[in-house]
């Protein structure tokens, strides 16, 4: 049987791998590209953007209950059949749309996850096939949480794809995903409870922005248990009971459906990378400032799966591909230099964060001057009934540089993305108040937050 060759191979069908495929067959290169799953990656089918649709309705939802006897008359139920119908109108295609996309590209398509046989030889369908380059973009996966009773963890796939919603559920982990889905099984009826080994949710957030987030979930009816290890699932008649530590103490809850969601780590299992002899750490593959991994220099790899130090998001994901092409096709000349970068948390209302926390600032031994402001009484947010609205910024005050924006806040995703212009381009607090914004609009806050 003969050996196929190719000059590129890609591992990963997701924003950051079919980047880089695209863009080295549009270079003449011959190319393929893998996947154990759909084609089109986390974002498009089982992450990002199926998550968006269902946050969508639960935001309409919320702003007609905000609203209910100021001029709105009754509340819209949910129909959850419905909204998955809805969200199936943007998932379903997307696998046969890319594989289209591909195979007009020129692309070769390969549908189960490759293991290495060297370091440019790769087995796939049973078949053996070498490469010039190697580019693995296979993102990440739920963390196994490896307890008694973990074969009855859930995770964000099946919640993406619930026939029917159940009376309760638990959500083991409140991180994004924890915290995104509780609030939208919430806002839908459901008994919430987020169980989270640390003393409060979102730990990598500005921890006073959090604290406004926390009180308004509980008063969304989510019930935390924070400081809490869980030690076992066990499958009752209907129920599961999930058993933890607090304290010292050994407790346990029943809840309809449980879910694991404490974390994601990179999907480099299956790949048999020794074999490669491609270094990989706990962040994922290892890789230079080329991204170009540091044992095997055949291989690249970009995305959530890459040990870059970069936040495992779609945007991210699409920046490190866009070196990663630079490379294989001019030769290392490009490094990857990551500017600002905002988080979002899709909540409501939502919460958004870019650059350092107040306490990230004092560690780094700048000088600062700290905002801190609960604002609901704001007109944008008064306009619409919104009862949490807060902020925090943090300027350096020998340079007047703004180091960090946090904003819990109905539209703070949009709002924190004038933040990110503002650090991207170093502008100077006057140089926002200087600045004139449309009225009365969310962004023009901003100029009160400096």
């Amino acid at each position: 049987m003969s050996i196929k060759e190719f000059d590129v191979f890609v591992i990963g069908t997701g924003t950051a791998g079919k980047s880089v495929a695209y863009d080295c067959a549009a270079e003449g290169m011959t190319v393929a590209i893998a996947d154990n799953r759909e084609f089109g990656g986390t974002c498009a089918n089982r992450g990002c953007d199926p998550k968006k649709v269902l946050v969508g309705i639960t935001e309409a939802l919320h702003i007609t209950k905000n609203l209910t006897g100021k001029g709105i008359t009754s509340v819209p139920k949910i129909d959850w059949q419905e909204v998955q119908n809805f969200k199936a109108g943007f998932t379903d295609a997307v696998p046969a749309s890319t594989e289209k996309a591909l195979r007009k590209a020129g692309i070769t398509m390969y549908h189960q996850s490759p293991v290495f046989i060297d370091e440019q030889t790769l087995s796939v369908e049973g078949k053996t096939v070498k490469a010039k380059k190697i580019v693995i973009a296979t993102g990440q996966q739920p963390l196994e949480l490896k307890i008694p009773g973990r074969e009855h963890f859930q995770v964000s796939d099946d919640f993406l794809e619930l026939a029917v919603l159940p009376e309760s559920m638990v959500f083991v982990g409140a991180g994004y995903i924890g915290m995104e889905f509780a609030h939208i099984a919430a806002r839908c009826g459901v008994k919430v409870t987020v169980i989270e080994f640390k003393e409060r949710p979102l730990t990598p957030f500005e921890g006073d922005i959090v604290e406004h987030l926390t009180k308004a979930s509980e008063a969304l009816g989510i019930d935390f248990v924070f400081n809490a290890e869980v030690t076992a699932v066990e499958k009752l008649r209907k129920n599961y009971r999930v058993h933890f530590q607090k304290n010292g103490k050994k407790q346990s809850l029943k809840t309809r459906m449980v879910f694991n969601t404490a974390g994601r780590v990179p999907s480099i299992a299956a790949l048999a990378l020794e074999k490669g002899n491609v270094a990989y750490e706990k962040g994922g593959v290892s890789v230079n400032a080329f991204l170009q991994n540091t044992t095997n220099p055949n291989v690249y790899a970009c995305g959530d799966v890459s040990a870059s130090g970069s936040l495992a998001l779609t945007p991210t994901s699409s920046q490190e591909a866009r070196v990663v092409s630079f490379n294989i096709i001019k030769g290392n000349t490009t490094k990857m230099d990551f500017p600002p970068v905002p988080s979002v948390v899709f909540t409501i209302p939502q919460l958004a964060s870019i650059g350092l926390t107040e306490a990230e600032a004092k560690d780094k031994g700048y000088d600062i001057r700290v905002e801190y402001k609960s604002v609901p009484h704001w007109y944008n947010a008064k306009r619409i009934n919104a009862d949490v609205y807060a902020y925090k910024t943090i300027v350096d005050t020998k340079r007047n540089l703004i180091l960090g924006a946090h904003i819990i806040a109905p539209h703070a995703a949009e709002m924190i993305n004038l933040f990110v212009l503002a650090l991207c381009g170093k502008l100077k607090p006057e140089h926002l108040k200087a600045m004139i914004f449309a009225y009365p609009t969310w962004g023009n806050d901003i100029k009160g937050m400096v």
